[in-house]
C-alpha cells in the first residue's frame, strides 16, 4: 500500500493533484483543506495516502497532515461513508470544527455540509463521538493511544479479511488489554477470536 508520496506538485486543484515521483504521475484527490496549503506548482510536495481498493478501482487519498488522515479513515469506518463522502465532509467544514460538531452532536450543524443528510450526519456522530477526543491544537484526532507497528499490522490483517475498522481496532486494544503478548501471531489470532 502506498502510505506517502514525496515529489513534485504537476498539476493542483481544489479536488486533485498530480504528484511526479521519480517520472511517475500519481493522481490524488485531496479535500480542500490540504489543497489550500499545497505549495505552487513546480514545488515539491509531501502528502500522506490513503490507498483505497476496490475490485475495479484503485484510488489514492492525500493529506497534508496525519491529523487529517487519520479523520478521514474514521470517516470511512462510518457506516454508508465512502472515500468520496468523506473528502467532501473534510472539504466542507474546518477539521476543529468538524470534531467540534460530532463531539457535541451538532447534527444541525454538520448537516449543512454538501452530501450530508440528517441520517449521515446521526450516524457520524453516533459511532465517532467517543472516538474524538477534545483537541488540545487544532486538527487533533487522536481518541487513543496510537497503536504500534505490529498492532497497526494485525489491524491491517483484520481490515483484509474484511473486519470494520471499528471493529478490528476495538479488538486489536482488547487483545492488548488482556496481556496478549506484543508479537504478531498471539496478537492476530486473539484480536480474530475477538472481532467475530
Amino acid at each position: 500500500m502506498i502510505a506517502l508520496l514525496r515529489g513534485t506538485l504537476i498539476e493542483k486543484h481544489p479536488n486533485q493533484v498530480v504528484v511526479d515521483v521519480a517520472g511517475v504521475g500519481y493522481e490524488v484527490t485531496i479535500p480542500v483543506s490540504t489543497f489550500s496549503k499545497l505549495p505552487d506548482v513546480g514545488a515539491p510536495a509531501v502528502l500522506r495516502i490513503h490507498t483505497h481498493v476496490r475490485e475495479d478501482m484503485f484510488s489514492l487519498y492525500g493529506f497534508l497532515t496525519q491529523d487529517e488522515k487519520t479523520l478521514f479513515e474514521r470517516l470511512i469506518g462510518v457506516s454508508n461513508i465512502g472515500p468520496g463522502l468523506a473528502i467532501k465532509v473534510l472539504s466542507g467544514m474546518a477539521i476543529q470544527e468538524l470534531i467540534d460538531g460530532i463531539r457535541r452532536g451538532d447534527v444541525d450543524r454538520l448537516v449543512r455540509i454538501p452530501g450530508v443528510g440528517r441520517k449521515t450526519a446521526e450516524r457520524m456522530v453516533l459511532e465517532l463521538r467517543d472516538k474524538l477526543l477534545p483537541a488540545a491544537s487544532e486538527g487533533a484526532v487522536a481518541a487513543a493511544p496510537s497503536l504500534s507497528s505490529i498492532e497497526e499490522d494485525v489491524m491491517s490483517a483484520l481490515l483484509n479479511l474484511g473486519c470494520a475498522r471499528p471493529a478490528a481496532e476495538a479488538a486489536v486494544r482488547k487483545a492488548r488489554a488482556a496481556g496478549v503478548a506484543a508479537e504478531f501471531e498471539p496478537l492476530f489470532r486473539r484480536s480474530l477470536e475477538l472481532v467475530r
